[in-house]
């Protein structure tokens, strides 16, 4: 695994399709879960907790008795409903109670579970013969044998023969949970033998490069396009555009393209983006304002090497206590499944320099989980809400929701978004990378190097895809100089061909998919309220796999910004006990410039926190404060770029066509490409007056 950033594909918890589309619904958003005041006598299933591939027919019978068994039961708190409903009041523009937002402690005393809620979910644990471990304000940790398991659940535990030719364990039915209970519980997790692990949106040129390498191999033969011989003045060294977008040149290019094609430009600095997208003009720094960033493990060089960046680019340092982490090394757990705590320090040190970059007088806090597990993940993100550590949370890690090894589990839907409910309550925001392929689908997969290659469907990735969170895609964006002026933006998305030795020939041609924004419709949540009359329903009707709805769906992303790889952004950190510096792509890049641009918008509003953001950027479509991308714009030089670089230890050329995502398109008004699109000339100003 090098260390520079390359993430591996994991494999998912098991649900049914069908019970997840429905029960997911039900389970996603706690309000849906019964509380004591809603059923107060009534068991209930938890639809989704037994999976789909465990049929009758791969059914292998009945674990034994005495087999250790684990599962996590998530506590629902006092009111979900309540919780749901006041997390939509104190978020949306158009209400008289918006911005009123509760303290941690208000919220924990109005929703956490009361003592006689975990007093009797722990009676009914400890009565089927369960030990209690870890206990939280969110989920008690259960340990014991799998027939104390079956005997609280209600359902036998079974062994199946997996589609992949291993042997699982998994409920044989839906679990059902008690009367007594079924109004404290929020949903119970880890009860299949499957792996939920997270995966990093973001990527090394570098790697990106090596993964470009072997997944091209199987479509050399494709095509090929002769190529015109490159003038005698081809660069033999590595060279890219540094005064401004396509201010060099090369010459050469296959028939379908250009004559003559600009150089890919330079990895841009935070300086660069702050001008581009209006921060250096309004004269914000974030001031006032935190941003958390969580990630898997922690590099323990990070706060030196962000100053090492930061002074190295023209900009300052942290101040002393502007910086603060939380990393729990000792209880680091699944690093090889993780690609181990370094496999993970280039994506902390993306995330932390760009929201230091674009915000560099706002507060940041990094918060490190023991594993990218989606436990641990959880874990994190109720710190940070539980301890109000922040006002905005940057998050660039994600996975599809469904996969050749079955579906999402829906506990981690319905945690995950309690969370969410419980940080908009506070003036909390949870921006979330939509991706780093397309449309997620299996075609996409095929070639993309950052891509998990166990899809089975297009779709729109989790948590991208929860309605309670803001979902941001990414463009390519270019700069009109060197200063970094504003040039243009298309959506994340290219194509690769590579120049042969003899310079004779590209290869394949047209090039195939190398890498692409994330977003879709995804057929799991219906339309939230925000989105209703800007998201037509020509998009909202369709989900990214094909099906039709009756009703409008969730779309994603919600906004974009800058995160191509080639319109790459630079990152320096210490790998090998080295710094070095080097260019990363992927929304992994968007979702802290656009955290950051939350975090401008609160020093905007003299120190008021923004929230859930969401219902104050779909407010906002359609005006100066965002600009539509529209890649039917695009210039026709800026429709491809070369780049000239080292690979493997020999000079090469590459050949991008740009806007090229794999079933996605940005349009005109908002599309599945780049939402409402990225912050224009009017975003702060927007900020600074009532919008009703």
């Amino acid at each position: 695994m090098p260390a520079a950033r390359n993430r591996l594909s994991r494999s998912f918890a098991v649900a049914p399709a069908a019970a997840l589309i429905l029960g997911t619904l039900a389970m996603a958003a706690p309000a849906t879960a019964a509380t004591p005041a809603d059923a107060p006598n009534a068991a209930r299933q938890l639809a989704g907790t037994h999976p789909a591939w465990a049929t009758a027919q791969t059914d292998q019978g009945a674990v034994a008795d005495a087999t250790s068994a684990t599962a996590r039961v998530y506590l629902a708190g006092r009111d979900a409903k309540g919780l749901t409903d006041l997390a939509k009041e104190l978020s949306d523009p158009s209400s008289r109670s918006y911005g009123q937002y509760l303290s941690a402690d208000q919220a924990k005393a109005r929703f956490g579970a009361s003592p006689e809620q975990v007093a009797a979910v722990t009676a009914w644990l400890t009565s089927a013969g369960l030990t209690v471990g870890e206990s939280t304000p969110h989920y008690l940790q259960v340990s014991g044998t799998s027939a104390a398991l079956a005997k609280a659940l209600g359902t036998a535990i079974h062994s199946y023969r997996a589609p992949d030719g291993s042997t699982r364990r998994a409920p044989a039915a839906d679990v059902t949970l008690p009367a007594g209970v079924a109004g404290s519980v929020l949903a119970v997790g880890g009860i299949s033998d499957a792996v939920h692990k997270d995966v990093s949106h973001a990527i090394s040129v570098r790697d990106a490069e090596a993964k470009a390498d072997a997944a091209a191999a199987p479509f050399a033969a494709r095509g090929l396009a002769p190529a015109k011989k490159p003038d005698a003045t081809l660069p033999t060294e590595p060279t890219c555009s540094e005064d401004g977008y396509g201010s060099k040149t090369a010459k050469g290019a296959p028939e379908g393209y250009e004559k003559n094609e600009p150089f890919a430009p330079c990895s841009y600095t935070p300086s660069q983006l702050r001008k581009a997208y209006g921060v250096t003009e309004a004269k914000v720094t974030g001031k006032g304002a935190r941003v958390a960033i969580i990630d898997a493990y922690g590099l323990p060089s990070m706060e030196q090497d962000a100053n090492h960046f930061s002074t190295a680019h023209g900009d300052q340092p942290f101040a002393p206590g502007q910086y603060k982490e939380y990393v729990t090394p000792a209880q680091w757990v699944h690093q090889d499944e993780c690609g181990g705590a370094d496999g993970w320090a280039g994506e902390e040190a993306l995330d932390v320099e760009m929201a230091h970059g674009l915000a560099p007088g706002a507060q940041v806090v990094y918060v490190g989980a023991n594993s990218c597990y989606d436990d641990d993940l959880n874990a994190a993100m109720a710190k940070v809400v539980d301890e109000h550590l922040a006002d905005v949370v940057s998050n660039s890690w994600g996975e599809i929701m469904h996969g050749t090894s079955g579906d999402i589990d829906p506990a981690v839907v319905a945690a995950d978004n309690q969370i969410f409910q419980l940080g908009a309550v506070q003036g909390i925001g949870f921006t979330f990378s939509s991706g780093d392929c397309g449309d997620s689908s299996p075609g996409a997969a095929a070639t993309g190097v950052n891509c998990q290659a166990d899809s089975n469907q297009a779709q729109a990735d989790w948590p991208s895809a929860s309605p309670w969170v803001t979902s941001v895609g990414g463009t390519a964006l270019e700069l009109g100089d060197k200063s970094g002026r504003y040039g243009h933006e298309v959506s994340m998305g290219d194509q690769r061909s590579v120049l042969s030795a003899d310079q004779k020939s590209w290869s394949p041609f047209p090039g195939f998919f190398y890498f692409g924004g994330g977003g879709g419709v995804s057929k799991d949540f219906p339309q939230p309220w925000y989105q209703q009359g800007v998201v037509p329903d020509s998009i909202a009707k369709k989900a990214a796999d094909g099906t039709a709805s009756a009703t409008p769906l969730r779309a994603t992303p919600d906004v974009a910004m800058s995160g191509d790889l080639v319109a790459a952004t630079l990152v320096g950190f210490t790998a090998g006990g080295v710094y070095s510096e080097g260019g990363y792509g992927g929304t992994s890049v968007s979702s802290p410039e656009y955290a950051a641009m939350i975090a401008d918008a609160i020093e905007v509003r003299g120190g008021r926190a923004i929230g859930f953001a969401n219902p104050a950027i779909y407010d906002r479509a359609h005006s100066g404060a965002f600009r539509d991308v529209d890649d039917s714009a695009v210039h026709t030089k800026f429709g491809n770029v070369v780049d000239l670089g080292v690979v493997s230890g020999s000079l090469r050329v590459r050949l991008y066509k740009l806007a090229a995502d794999y079933g996605l398109k940005a349009t005109c008004g908002y599309d599945t490409a780049t939402g409402v699109g990225t912050p224009g000339k009017d975003y702060f100003k927007s900020f600074k007056l009532p919008r009703h």
